[in-house]
């Protein structure tokens, strides 16, 4: 299991660099179907791109420890929840979105449990391994 969380951890934190960056590179294109969505959306898109990368530093940081802190994982876990909350939030109020916002909608709220499960993994056996060595060694 702590194989699996450091591998999600270094995919969550590897995506979000990636995708921050097309934002903040290509703007409004990144955007399926709001390639003309005009200057405000454009500036807070490119923004909010360098917030993700921020985001994505953040879960590769987190990759790199060792052990993975668990409580690290929980908290970038919770602003991922967050993200497929507030996109929930935007259907209930504007209905159905293009088809791949649905999809990161469907990721955002599926990968959060197994996350929050995996959280201390390393931890656990890290400690595991601790308490297996004979006293005095």
């Amino acid at each position: 299991m702590a194989r699996s969380l450091r591998a999600l951890a270094l995919l969550m934190g590897w995506a979000c660099v990636a995708i921050g960056m097309e934002h903040v590179l290509v703007g409004n294109a990144a955007i399926p179907g709001e390639s003309s969505a005009g200057a405000t959306i454009d500036s807070w898109g490119r923004f909010m791109g360098a917030i993700f990368v921020g985001y994505g530093l953040a879960w590769l940081w987190a990759a790199r420890q060792r052990p993975i802190p668990a409580q690290a994982v929980r908290w970038l876990t919770g602003v991922f929840l967050l993200g497929g909350a507030g996109r929930v939030i935007s259907f209930a109020v504007h209905g159905r979105p293009h088809w791949f916002q649905i999809v990161l909608a469907a990721i955002e709220l599926g990968l959060p449990p197994v996350l929050f499960w995996l959280a201390d993994a390393e931890e656990r056996a890290l400690r595991g391994d601790a308490e297996s060595v004979p006293a005095g060694r």
